[in-house]
């Protein structure tokens, strides 16, 4: 919180945007639900209407008993209007009811729509706008009530028109009384508004602010709750510590909203004040006047009851607008994310202009936004079908980003790289990434049944059993799935009921099968995919491998040498660059860093 942001403008400078997002948001709530909005727009108009006519009903009423207890003649009508407001009561209660019917209806609907949203935004976006750490703090922001707050405006919107219905109404009524009296009943709701008004952009800051303190806090819950980081944070000792730090930040942010809350709540009080002694001095204007006989006593009660349901409309309505202010400053964080820009994918070829040439990258550059340094610089591979290529270099060296961006997560931006003639930039984006299989070093463990698990690496074939038994055996998954419980039925993991935790090597032999699931796959990417496997075992898989992809690419990043000398072809970077490429046995002979890496190696198994 060391920078800030400037304080959002006020209110009234607000007007403009403030219709802007209304309209957004109506539109919003309109598509979650027609005839859901036009119930509320209806029930609004009914409830605006019918405190007027109650309190006008009222006047009768208490006229009538009067003149009944005078000369007994008017009972049929206290019976009459007694009736008429019991209806009223009755009608203001049901549509009250209706109305809250209607907006827990469209509340679910509505959340859920965003969410939505939300998501789907998500997935337009580039790999590295999601690796971006600003990014998450909007994506929280807009997450956090964003989908609440469209129905809020709607609500808040609908209460201004209620509460603006009756205020016309009540006016009506005090204008005959006298029409300064009119201007009281607008003054006296103002101090309320006021109070408000002065803290709603203070709030909307502070969200602004703490947006990566609130991330950080949810990153803890998740490491403190998570099986899968339960072992190292029971082995570590890291409970007291990461607990410490959740209640530290939590106390920072409790600190700020507490002195905001306060200074909020003592203003809203003094201000209040301020309303009540106008709405005494509104009623002592009517006792004096119906004392002097200029009213009836059912025109008092007529005149203190619109005073008193006026003032709270008065009130009502601009804590309403003041409060539509406050969600349109939250709803920019909603629509700040979901209109973040998104590069148009132009690419539109299904097929290379020149089938079977394979894999050439071209003077191939990139740098991470953000970053000044570059991630790989000045790479040339060329590859055909049926080669293996083994990539090998320090932690850093860039082998996983070249991965990345052959497989299209990355769009290109200086260089080039070219599936069979064509650049990957006029590839259709879903046609490409369907021609490549792919194993990150950090695969998804889904906790799903083994079936979808496997099933993920082809969209299509997502539900098709024997799709999944024929990948788990080019994948070496079959032999333990099927000792499984319920074999490729049962559910992985511990976060559903009657999950089963696989090992390391199993999971890896799952996502090996994933991997297998896209049989029309020109190109295979094996990020470590065997590194939870001994040696022997990585081994067999690579050989494996080899012997399955014939007419495919396979490229492999390992740091077990034993597994790289069996690839056709091994690249060495280092610090983003290809500084040897060659087979083992001329990388062995030319004595450079690839030799001293794999003697290095050797030995320790000597």
């Amino acid at each position: 919180m060391d920078r800030q942001p400037d304080p959002p403008p006020g209110i009234f400078t607000q007007i403009r945007p403030l219709a802007t997002y209304g309209r957004r948001a109506l539109s919003l709530v309109w598509a979650t639900s027609p005839w859901l909005t036009v119930a509320l727009a209806a029930l609004t108009l009914l409830a605006g209407l019918l405190p007027a006519s109650i309190a006008y009903v009222g006047k009768w009423l208490v006229d009538s008993v009067v003149a009944a207890t005078q000369d007994g003649t008017q009972v049929d009508a206290v019976w009459f209007w007694l009736s008429l407001e019991a209806l009223l009561v009755a009608a203001m209660a049901a549509s009250q009811t209706a109305l809250n019917i209607c907006n827990s209806l469209l509340r679910a609907r509505l959340g859920h729509r965003v969410n939505v949203m939300i998501l789907e935004k998500t997935q337009q976006l580039e790999l590295a706008q999601l690796e971006d750490a600003e990014f998450y703090d909007r994506l929280t922001r807009a997450r956090r009530e964003a989908s609440t707050r469209p129905l809020s405006l709607v609500q808040k919107t609908f209460g201004v028109i209620q509460n603006g219905i009756a205020i016309i109404s009540f006016s009506g009524l005090l204008f005959a009384f006298s029409p300064w009296a009119v201007l009281v009943l607008v003054l006296g709701g103002l101090p309320a508004f006021l109070a408000e008004a002065k803290f709603a952009g203070q709030a909307f800051r502070l969200f602004q602010w703490r947006s990566p303190e609130t991330r950080e806090m949810m990153y803890l819950e998740s490491v403190l709750a998570r099986e899968d980081y339960t072992k190292e944070v029971q082995l570590f000792d890291l409970a007291p510590t990461l607990l410490q730090r959740y209640r530290d930040i939590f106390s920072k942010i409790f600190h700020e909203d507490r002195k905001l809350t306060i200074r909020r709540g003592w203003w809203a009080f003094g201000l209040g004040l301020v309303g009540t002694m106008a709405l005494y001095g509104a009623f002592a204007w009517v006792v004096l006047a119906t004392v002097a006989g200029g009213l009836s006593l059912g025109q008092m009660t007529m005149y203190m009851m619109v005073f008193k349901q006026g003032q709270s409309a008065v009130s009502a309505s601009l804590t309403a607008v003041n409060g539509m202010y406050e969600d349109h400053l939250y709803l920019t964080s909603l629509y700040e994310f979901l209109e973040q820009p998104v590069r148009a994918r132009t690419g539109k070829a299904k097929k290379g202009e020149k089938p079977g040439t394979g894999l050439e990258i071209s003077d191939l550059s990139f740098r991470y936004p953000g970053s000044e340094a570059l991630a790989l610089e000045g790479v040339n591979l060329r590859l055909k079908p049926g080669t293996s290529l083994a990539l090998v270099g320090e932690n850093g060296s860039g082998k996983t980003t070249l991965t990345k961006l052959i497989a299209g997560l990355y769009r290109l931006e200086r260089g080039d790289i070219r599936l069979d003639g064509t650049s990957l930039l006029d590839w259709d984006t879903r046609a490409l990434q369907d021609r490549i299989g792919v194993i990150f070093q950090d695969f998804a463990r889904y906790q799903w049944l083994v079936g979808h698990n496997i099933g993920a690496g082809d969209i299509t074939q997502f539900d098709r059993e024997s799709k999944w038994r024929a990948a788990a055996v080019k994948g070496l998954a079959d032999r333990f799935v099927e000792d499984l419980p319920r074999g490729y039925q049962t559910q992985l993991g511990r976060w559903f009921k009657d999950g089963r935790e696989l090992s390391g090597g199993q999971w890896q032999k799952i996502a090996l099968a994933r991997a297998f699931m896209r049989e029309s796959a020109d190109i295979l990417i094996l990020d470590e995919p065997t590194a939870a496997m001994d040696a022997k075992a990585e081994a067999e898989v690579f050989q494996h491998f080899q012997a399955l992809a014939s007419r495919q690419i396979l490229i492999l990043i390992s740091h077990r040498f034993s597994t790289v000398r069996q690839a056709d072809l091994i690249a060495v970077l280092d610090q983003g660059k290809i500084t040897e490429i060659g087979t083992h046995e001329q990388l062995m002979a030319l004595g450079g860093q690839y030799a001293k890496l794999f003697e290095l190696q050797a030995a320790a198994y000597r």
